[in-house]
């Protein structure tokens, strides 16, 4: 067994071959981040190793950062393992008590961890173009939570300009309504306008829903409107109106290829009752490659849902009042709490446990964290064998 450590870097990465009997094959090096730099490390790789031989490389996971080797060695069938820094730097420690940190001490430190065999477990294929579908409801998580705040500024500015609107329509995020407000962005604007064209605007935007009576409502408001008249807030509201739009466009494109990641998936989540192709898609894409994880347990704990525990002697706070640890991944925990609240909403078996764990005494957000345990479990069995949802089991 030839083992690779690399200790990945932006512009550069440290790499140290050791066999399986710990004999140095080639001492720490350095490679550039490009082409030249890659083959150059297969080159080395190659010198180092008999036919009979078989290799593991390891790095650790750095992000953005350490993509593109890792597609490097995939591609050339190279068995991969991808470690936690914190592991890592656990056992760099247990190693010796000195405090060294380097590029050269990590990059012997994983070429070790492979060679001791510490559970560790390969990067597959699957897992890694499973990153595209990670990127892309990563960015649209982020585009949502902008355009959240986005629409508390256009409510912060109604409430400014024309405060009596919000009572006269369901919402202010309507068609409709940003429809007049990028017009006519403050209620003497509205109170101006000719009753026509207020109509034109209202009818238009919300699909014949609202017409002359509507219109006359707004305007009317308007009139007897305590709004101020504030040039410099109005042209806020309507760049903050232009604004959203252009990120329900892009969320729209992030969407449709999400859809269209998930239908090569064809995965059977989207048949439990109450979970859509976008949380799906979140929940699969942070918990990557199912093989990762040897039990449901295992992913409630990745996600961070596993009761913490505290224990000093005889004092043990275990149990009854334990709490989440809400460490590990924050995506699919926020993925697995929403998609559970939709799921006891919608099914049958899941809103009679929810029910049961609430006749128990337990508060809505521990009941949800248990009916979130019983759906990765059943998400887990799911997935190990493709068998859509079947609410008798």
């Amino acid at each position: 067994m030839i083992c690779v450590g690399i200790d990945v870097a932006k512009d550069k990465h440290d790499c140290f071959v050791l066999s399986s009997e710990g004999k140095i094959l080639a001492d720490v090096f350095t490679i550039p981040n490009n082409a030249e730099g890659f083959d150059n490390l297969l080159q080395t790789i190659c010198r180092c190793v008999h036919p009979e031989e078989k290799i593991k490389v390891g790095l650790e996971a750095t992000g953005h950062y350490s993509y593109n080797i890792l597609g490097f060695l995939l591609d050339k069938g190279l068995a991969t393992y991808v470690i936690n820094p914190l592991h890592t730097n656990l056992y760099r420690k247990s190693l010796s008590l000195r405090k060294k940190k380097t590029d050269r001490v990590d990059a012997r430190t994983i070429a070790t961890m492979l060679m001791s065999d510490v559970d560790l477990k390969s990067y597959t294929d699957t897992a890694y173009h499973n990153e595209e579908l990670k990127s892309l409801t990563r960015y649209r998580f982020d585009k949502v939570r902008e355009r959240a705040k986005l629409k508390q500024s256009v409510s912060r500015l109604i409430t400014i300009l024309f405060p009596e609107l919000e009572k006269l329509v369901p919402t202010l995020h309507m068609a409709s309504v940003y429809a007049i407000l990028s017009e006519f962005p403050s209620a003497k604007q509205i109170a101006d306008a000719h009753l026509t064209h207020l109509k034109s605007l209202l009818n238009d935007a919300s699909k014949g829903h609202y017409g002359r009576d509507m219109a006359v409502e707004v305007r009317d408001a308007a009139r007897c409107s305590v709004g101020s008249v504030m040039p410099a807030k109005s042209l806020e509201l309507q760049h903050t109106i232009r604004l959203i739009r252009e990120l329900d466009a892009e969320i729209e494109d992030i969407e449709a290829a999400i859809r269209a990641t998930m239908e090569e998936i064809q995965s059977p989540i989207t048949t439990i009752p109450g979970i859509g192709v976008r949380m799906g898609a979140m929940i699969l894409a942070e918990i990557g490659d199912f093989s990762r994880f040897d039990s449901p347990d295992k992913i409630l704990a990745y996600a961070g849902m596993s009761p913490s525990t505290y224990q000093s002697g005889k004092l043990s706070l275990s149990g009854t009042y334990s709490h989440m640890e809400k460490r590990g991944s924050r995506y699919l925990r926020y993925a697995l709490y929403n998609a559970t609240k939709y799921v006891c909403l919608w099914d049958p078996t899941f809103a009679a446990y929810l029910a049961k764990k609430r006749a128990e005494g337990k508060h809505y957000n521990v009941a949800i964290s248990h009916a979130a345990k019983k759906l990765v479990r059943l998400i887990y069995a799911m997935e190990k064998s493709r068998q859509p949802y079947n609410s008798a089991v």
